[in-house]
C-alpha cells in the first residue's frame, strides 16, 4: 500500500489586539497552534490599543484579511466596540484571558481590575529581571572573568549547546544565570570549582545532533572547511570528556539534544526549586 500524500499546511490570519504589549497574547497563540500539525499562523499584532480610532483602523485590516480576532482589551466600551465591528465582520472574536480570570474570580470572590497593563508594573521583579538580564549577558560564553560568584545558577557546556539564550531565558524569570564554555586545550575558571553559592550545572548534546548543529552554524558563517570542531571523534571526545567532568564535580546534568531552550530553563529552575528546598539530582 502506498502511504497518502503530506497533508500541507493551513494558513489563516490571526488577529491579536492588546491594550497592553501583546506578548501575553503572543504567548498564547503560539501554544495553541503548537497543537495542530500543519497549521502556520499569519500573526498581525496590534499592541498599545486605546482608543476607537485604532480600533476603527483595526477592523479594516480584519476586513481586509479575515481571520480570528483574539484580545485583551480590558476598558469595557472598547471591548464593546471591538466585539460589535467583529460581529458585523463575521469573524470569530475571543477574550484570551476571560476563562481564567473567571474561574480566579470565581474562587478568590475577588472583583476583577481595569487597570491597563499591571503584569508589566515597575516592581521590584521588574527590576530583578532587567538586572539578571544585564547579568546574563555580561558573564555570556565565560565573559566577566572569574566574578561567577552572586550567579543564581552557571551553565557549563561545549560549544552550541544553547547556553546562552537559556541564560537569557532564565534571566526573563529573574535568574541571575552565567554560562562558562568548555574549550579542548583550555581550562576552566579555577573560582567555578569553589563556588558555594551558585548551582552549576552541565549541559550535554549527542555527539551527531551536535555535529549537526555546528555544520549549520559554519554554513551560516559561510565557512564550510572541515575542522576538529565538526570532526566526529574530535566531536565524540569533547562529549565524553565533559560527561567525565560533570561526573567527577558532581554536578546535575542536562540532556539538550530534545530539548527546547523553555524545556531546559525549565529543568534548571526545577533544579534550583530542589535544591532550595534541599533535594537536588539530575534532570
Amino acid at each position: 500500500m502506498t502511504s497518502p500524500p503530506p497533508r500541507l499546511a493551513t494558513y489563516f490570519h490571526v488577529h491579536l489586539i492588546s491594550d497592553s504589549t501583546g506578548e501575553t497574547l503572543n504567548a498564547l497563540t503560539k501554544a495553541v497552534c503548537a497543537r495542530f500539525d500543519n497549521v502556520l499562523p499569519i500573526e498581525h499584532i496590534y499592541p498599545l490599543i486605546r482608543s476607537p480610532r485604532q480600533l476603527e483602523r483595526i477592523l479594516r485590516e480584519v476586513e481586509a484579511a479575515p481571520g480570528v480576532i483574539v484580545h485583551t482589551i480590558v476598558d469595557r466600551e472598547m471591548r464593546t466596540e471591538l466585539e460589535e465591528g467583529c460581529r458585523r465582520l463575521e469573524s470569530p472574536c475571543m477574550a484570551a484571558l476571560d476563562p481564567m480570570t473567571a474561574a480566579f474570580g470565581r474562587y478568590l470572590g475577588a472583583s476583577l481590575t481595569t487597570r491597563i497593563g499591571v503584569q508589566h508594573a515597575l516592581d521590584n521583579d521588574y527590576f530583578n529581571r532587567i538586572e539578571a538580564l544585564n547579568y546574563a549577558i555580561g558573564h555570556d560564553d565565560g565573559q566577566g572573568g572569574q566574578d561567577l560568584q552572586s550567579a543564581d545558577v552557571v551553565l557549563v557546556g561545549v560549544s552550541r549547546t544553547s547556553k546562552t539564550p537559556t541564560c537569557i531565558y532564565l534571566a526573563h524569570r529573574g535568574v541571575r544565570a552565567a554560562n562558562v564554555p568548555l574549550v579542548p586545550g583550555s581550562p576552566l575558571p579555577e573560582k567555578l570549582f569553589g563556588l558555594e553559592r551558585a548551582l552549576i550545572v552541565g549541559l550535554l548534546v549527542s555527539p551527531d545532533r551536535l555535529i549537526q548543529i555546528r555544520r549549520n552554524r559554519l554554513l551560516s558563517l559561510n565557512e564550510d572547511r572541515e575542522s576538529s570542531y565538526v570532526d566526529v571523534d574530535a566531536v565524540r571526545e569533547e562529549t565524553v570528556r565533559a560527561r567525565r567532568l560533570f561526573e567527577k564535580q558532581g554536578w546535575p546534568v542536562i540532556d539538550v539534544t530534545r530539548r527546547s531552550v523553555e524545556e531546559t530553563a525549565a529543568s534548571v529552575i526545577n533544579l534550583l526549586a530542589n535544591r532550595v528546598a534541599g533535594g537536588g539530582g539530575a534532570s
